[in-house]
């Protein structure tokens, strides 16, 4: 006789057998109906997609040694830890980032007017956001939430080459190709400076035309960059080459995948998800959770399968920067993940149950959940765009909310 048990996966651990989803098995990365929890990555993956489980307590036993696992294909050496705490980096990264996102508009305003790319400016620029990810990624990861709309095109750039820096750590790349991955990131969009801009922020759909036009950026970026000195060859490839597909539908060549190299494959899920957890003047930006379903969904047709399944693992459930509501109704930002229980991260608080304002902020380590130190109303319910409750991630920024702790 089966004794199954419901229970949010917060609540999960080591050596549970999961007997059923809260939604159909093909929805998800996991190959068999029914599965023993074996280690914290099972536990993790099971919440990307899943709110609750049920559990069965008579399998768990037998289970352990006939176990089939999770089967996420996502097995790679783990990224090293961060070399110093988030507080001390905060205190750096700002300066940083808003030198970095100074350079890169002045960087891409000058292409635009017709000069020339500065590539070893660019190359500086990218250095010390590789600095800054390798000393601790969440730090840089959480300015990539704080956006202009106005100033959209420069933002994304930036952010697909801190957004590629951390998912090269993850798979364990060395400096040298975290810095011509960086360099990737930052120029694969170059030649939308050729394109007019009103088609780039055209509010609505494009016309047939349009759409051409816009798509010849992939052709404007190769170009520029073939004729910018001493520029990392890779860069030319991934600004070409970042619109092409697994399946062969992409372009502008339509190459099939075993034609894309790594680096354009990464920047295309990179650039792929910053776009969509972006407002535009024609979209509203989804959550993170959103976006990388949309990517889960599409591995394996318009992303390489692998890869997308490495940066969903990179990425997380609840990554730096997100708006997130507790079970108690609180509602706060995430500051810092916790590599090893990912559902679990650091969070500020800043409204509380009945969703006012706090007079002083509150910081909560959520693995405390894990070890009876904190009560289980303290779990994440949902993830919530920016701008929802009234919260900026821009105006908090400014007070300097995440700087000071």
């Amino acid at each position: 006789m089966s004794n199954t048990k419901k229970i949010h996966v917060g609540e999960l651990r080591i050596g549970m057998y999961v007997s059923k989803l809260d939604r159909e098995w093909l929805d998800t990365p996991f190959i068999m109906q029914g599965f023993l929890i074996e280690e914290r990555d099972d536990i993790e993956i099971i919440a990307e997609f899943s709110d609750y489980v049920w559990i069965d307590s008579n399998y768990s036993a037998k289970a352990s040694a006939h176990s089939s696992g999770v089967g996420s294909a996502t097995s790679a050496r783990s990224a090293p830890l961060p070399e110093v705490p988030l507080e001390d980096e905060h205190r750096k990264t700002y300066k940083t980032f808003r030198s970095a996102r100074s350079l890169t508009k002045t960087l891409l305003d000058d292409v635009r007017l017709g000069g020339a790319l500065d590539g070893e400016k660019a190359r500086s620029m990218v250095n010390d956001c590789v600095q800054s990810v390798i000393r601790h990624p969440d730090a840089l990861l959480w300015m990539t939430k704080i956006r202009n709309q106005q100033e959209y095109t420069a933002e994304h750039c930036l952010n697909v080459c801190i957004l590629a820096i951390a998912f090269g750590r993850q798979l364990g790349l060395d400096e040298p190709e975290l810095q011509n991955l960086g360099l990737c990131g930052m120029l694969h969009d170059v030649g939308k400076m050729r394109v007019p801009e009103e088609i780039v922020n055209k509010p609505a759909a494009l016309t047939a035309k349009e759409y051409r036009l816009m798509k010849a950026h992939t052709v404007h970026g190769r170009n520029l960059l073939l004729s910018t000195s001493g520029i990392y060859s890779g860069v030319v490839d991934v600004a070409y080459s970042h619109h092409e597909r697994i399946d062969g539908t992409g372009y502008p060549r339509k190459l099939p995948g075993h034609g894309i190299s790594r680096f354009s494959r990464i920047i295309a899920i990179v650039d792929a998800y910053d776009a969509m957890t972006a407002d535009r003047c024609y979209s509203h930006a989804k959550t993170s959770t959103e976006a990388l379903k949309i990517i889960y969904n599409e591995r394996g047709k318009h992303f390489d399968e692998t890869l997308a399944l490495k940066f969903i693992e990179t990425i997380g459930l609840y990554p730096a920067g997100s708006l997130v509501e507790l079970y108690s109704g609180e509602v706060g930002i995430v500051v810092e993940a916790n590599p090893n229980l990912r559902h679990l991260p650091r969070i500020i608080l800043l409204l509380d149950e009945e969703k006012n304002l706090r007079p002083k902020e509150m910081i909560k380590d959520l693995s405390l959940i894990e070890h009876g130190d904190l009560p289980r109303k303290y779990l994440i319910k949902q993830v919530w765009r920016d701008g929802s409750f009234g919260i900026s991630l821009r105006e908090y920024q400014k007070k300097g909310l995440v700087l000071k702790m």
